[in-house]
């Protein structure tokens, strides 16, 4: 089968911006020759990889999994040629938050130990799908990824904070629980969510809404219009100042882990994931040693 890296190219910029126009621009080829290498690729495999109107591009099941297979192979050939000249960066994705009250501490660890492996962090509206298409080496995740194309080991249970906006009566409390919020509407992030209704009974579950993102996630909230409930992380990596955090007592943790393509890409990926290890099980122990109070003279 002869398929080239013009090939997975086109497919890949065809993919990014649906349109032929656009993508034949971003590559500095014209729509024709662009068209040609779609088809030829489409002849070779003997699929439908991306269905085309006048007025519609949209990729199929095949050329879905074939773009990301497409940007993940690129994306690992050109780091390997930039690494050939220097090291590359580690790059860390998280769509929330990463570790949370740790991710300082943990990051000026490794570059203490790593000086010459620069950490990249960022943000992204789905990790998971950032590590398929080799946009990131790791990425933080709340949830558990599908497919054995992605490793991941568990780091730590996190508990789950809820949000209100700072003059809400309930922002007067010191903890609540879930059943504090079964009145209010619960805004629901459309991506990389870890709350659902599913988190209350079935016979007292609120209102809920989706909002697309963290911003639209904490302005709805710090306007009053909705509540909300995330892992304690979010809380150090996004502050607001009309939103006030608090602790639910009865909500499950959520399981915080650290998630890689398989294969690993990146050559630091063992080690970092190895330190994040170590750090975490560290400030555990030092968390649960018992102080040692001075007597009093």
């Amino acid at each position: 089968m002869n398929v080239e890296l013009r090939h997975l190219r086109a497919l890949a910029a065809i993919g990014d911006h649906r349109s032929i126009t656009a993508a034949a621009q971003s590559l500095h080829v014209t729509q024709p020759a662009l068209s040609r290498t779609l088809d030829q690729l489409e002849r070779r495999l003997g699929v439908r990889l991306v269905e085309r109107t006048t007025r519609h591009v949209a990729l199929t099941e095949p050329g879905q999994r074939l773009w990301e297979h497409s940007h993940r192979i690129l994306t690992s050939l050109d780091t390997a040629l930039a690494e050939a000249a220097q090291p590359q960066p580690l790059r860390l994705t998280f769509a929330w938050a990463a570790l949370g009250e740790y991710t300082i501490p943990f990051l000026r660890e490794w570059r203490a130990e790593h000086p010459d492996v620069r950490v990249q962090i960022r943000r992204s509206d789905d990790p998971e799908a950032a590590l398929r298409r080799g946009e990131a080496d790791v990425a933080v995740l709340r949830t558990e990824p599908a497919g054995a194309d992605i490793g991941h080991v568990a780091l730590l249970d996190e508990p789950r904070v809820a949000a209100v906006a700072d003059d809400h009566p309930l922002a007067a409390r010191d903890t609540l629980t879930l059943t504090d919020l079964t009145g209010e509407c619960v805004a629901v992030c459309e991506t990389a969510a870890t709350t659902g209704a599913d988190l209350w009974p079935s016979s007292a579950r609120p209102r809920t809404v989706d909002v697309p993102g963290v911003v639209e996630w904490l302005t709805s909230i710090a306007t009053g219009t909705t509540v909300g409930v995330t892992a304690a992380g979010s809380s150090h990596h996004n502050p607001h100042p009309g939103v006030t955090y608090l602790p639910l007592t009865d909500a499950e943790p959520i399981t915080v882990r650290l998630a890689w393509a398989a294969p690993a890409a990146h050559p630091s990926i063992d080690e970092f994931i190895a330190l994040a290890r170590r750090h975490l099980a560290a400030t555990a122990a030092t968390a649960a040693s018992p102080r040692t109070e001075r007597p009093d003279h």
